[in-house]
């Protein structure tokens, strides 16, 4: 009986002991996780790793995001009522980057929708006219013009045609006065003469029609000026690229006229069709696929502007309105050849707003970051 209740002790002190290293195991372990939990950081809104996948989450730019400016909109506007509008559309990987971009130049035009670059253009001449030269100013009145032209926009626009009697028939619009530039040659012309010889208002060189809001006062200050000096250092951009690429005023007639499509046999130029172009870059459509391509393969949370905006800030009121509201120097354009996009000679500031709204919406920039341009 003794060797019993000493054999029961036994098993007694034995779960005792088992029980109280059970019992330091457990207080060890708890100790353990408290020391492993107080080693991340702290987390208000979830652990550790749910703020890492939540970063995560942020910084994912993937996706294709539309951007709009409209004509109108500073003054209020609704975009439902606008008649142009910018629309910037860019795909971005996960980072930012641009991988794609398209902006297009949307303008109602007779109660329809067309893209200001489409490109297309309607082109009749009337042979019998002579032109005569446009009345410039505030009190502006247009000249007479031997074509007739219908397209959605006149950037950088030219056109050429020959009729049975050899006469050849020239316009060109200047993109530093916006003033449509006319020529009819006869057949006998010299067309061995430079270039310099068809300065502005000369009688083979007459400035017809307006075709934008803007222009000279008179034609006094810039006579002895032709397409490719009109207004130096900007007129550059006539031949720097396109068509006229390598022209200059020491150039003949004749090579102007074969960059633009006529043929000639001898000294004379062959009868055509009424055909047209753009120089430059390419008007619009050239400018537009300009901007697309510098914009693609930049990172957009880098580049969140068109615009070095750093170059005109007394020209940015309160309340983010550029050239809305400045001092009478303050530059009300963001517009000339050298500070564009490689040569675009757009006025930058709205096509900015439009990309930057892309921005926006891809949450890489607030609405109140965005600099509201001149339409």
């Amino acid at each position: 009986m003794k060797n019993k209740k000493l054999f029961l002790l036994s098993i007694a002190q034995l779960l005792t002991l088992s029980l109280l290293a059970t019992g330091c195991d457990a207080d060890t372990t708890e100790t353990e996780d408290e020391a492993a939990t107080s080693e991340q950081p702290s987390d208000e809104n979830g652990s550790a790793e749910d703020s890492e996948d939540t970063a995560a989450e942020d910084n994912d730019f993937e996706g294709t995001f539309v951007g709009r400016f409209w004509k109108g909109e500073d003054e209020g506007v609704p975009f439902e009522e606008a008649t142009d509008y910018i629309e910037t559309i860019l795909e971005l990987d996960a980072d930012g980057t641009i991988v794609d971009a398209k902006m297009n130049f949307f303008k109602e035009v007779d109660g329809y929708w067309t893209m200001r670059q489409s490109g297309n253009a309607y082109v009749e001449i009337d042979y019998s006219v002579d032109p005569e030269t446009a009345i410039p100013g505030e009190d502006y009145e247009a000249g007479e013009s031997m074509f007739r032209i219908h397209t959605a926009d006149m950037m950088s626009f030219y056109a050429v045609g020959v009729n049975e009697d050899n006469i050849l028939a020239h316009a060109i619009v200047d993109p530093i006065t916006r003033y449509q530039f006319e020529s009819k040659l006869p057949a006998d012309f010299d067309y061995d003469r430079p270039m310099s010889d068809l300065t502005v208002n000369s009688e083979f060189n007459k400035p017809t029609v307006r075709t934008s809001g803007s222009g000279p006062d008179s034609w006094d200050r810039l006579e002895g000026r032709t397409i490719f000096n009109m207004e130096d250092p900007w007129s550059h951009v006539v031949n720097d690229r396109g068509p006229l690429e390598g022209l200059d005023n020491e150039s003949t007639v004749r090579e102007y006229m074969e960059a633009l499509g006529v043929e000639f046999d001898g000294d004379t130029p062959q009868p055509m069709e009424e055909v047209y172009g753009y120089h430059s870059l390419g008007g619009w459509h050239g400018n537009y696929r300009a901007i697309e391509d510098e914009l693609i393969g930049k990172n957009a949370t880098e580049y969140t502007s068109l615009v070095d905006w750093s170059n005109y800030e007394d020209s940015i009121d309160e309340d983010n309105q550029f050239g809305a509201d400045v001092e009478t120097a303050a530059t009300r354009t963001a517009q000339n050849s050298y500070d564009t996009i490689t040569g675009a000679t757009v006025r930058m500031s709205r096509e900015s707003t439009s990309y930057q709204r892309a921005l926006v919406n891809a949450g890489i920039l607030s609405e109140e970051d965005i600099i509201i341009g001149r339409f």
